[in-house]
């Protein structure tokens, strides 16, 4: 069905903006890129930082090395930092593409997958961090109780690298949270956004 020559397709909405919200899109969509840029390099940044991450202590005549895959939740951060640098990397080229195109149609069905999948990347991003971030406060402490005694002070490069990854991975997982809360509102909009009636006199 087509009103005034625009097409609309099932599951589209076509959305008129005014000056001031045409303005309000523009600053949505920077941020928007700026945003997901910043996961995309601070999550490789974490990511690179914990696989590299790797220490030699000599005990004795035995030598024992640190590293990422000693504990699982590192392993744990590492995929989800490598994941969420891959996602952001490939939503922030939508974006570009999108901006330069300036398309005034805007499909419901992708707009809730993209607030599906970033929703469940924040999640991810958090658990992985609090994941981490518990191994190290063990790490650090120890846990007397089951007998887990303290590594971090044998092993103190390792562990003040993992702490770098943990603050990367913990200002990659903000900025995820504010990514999603843009998508949440760019897909609620669409259901409140104000569409042309048709006129009943050139309704096919």
């Amino acid at each position: 069905m087509s009103y005034l020559g625009i097409g609309i397709s099932p599951g589209n909405v076509a959305v008129y903006h005014g000056g001031k919200m045409k303005l309000i899109d523009q600053r949505l969509r920077l941020t928007e890129v700026i945003l997901r840029c910043s996961v995309s390099v601070l999550a490789l940044l974490a990511l690179i930082l914990m696989v590299t991450d790797t220490q030699v202590k000599r005990i004795f005549v035995v030598e024992k090395r640190a590293k990422y895959t000693d504990m699982k939740s590192l392993v744990f951060l590492v995929v989800a930092n490598g994941i969420a640098a891959a996602y952001s990397s490939l939503q922030s080229v939508r974006c570009v593409a999108g901006s330069m195109k300036g398309s005034v149609l805007f499909s419901k069905p992708l707009a809730w997958a993209i607030f599906s999948v970033d929703q469940a990347m924040a999640y991810m991003s958090v658990a992985a961090i609090a994941a981490a971030s518990e191994s190290g406060v063990t790490g650090i402490r120890g846990e007397e109780k089951l007998q887990w005694i303290k590594v971090c002070n044998m092993y103190a490069k390792f562990c003040n690298q993992g702490a770098g990854v943990v603050a990367s991975a913990s200002l990659a997982s903000i900025a995820m949270v504010f990514v999603s809360c843009i998508s949440a509102f760019s897909l609620f909009r669409l259901y409140g956004a104000t569409q042309r009636r048709p006129n009943p006199a050139v309704v096919k």
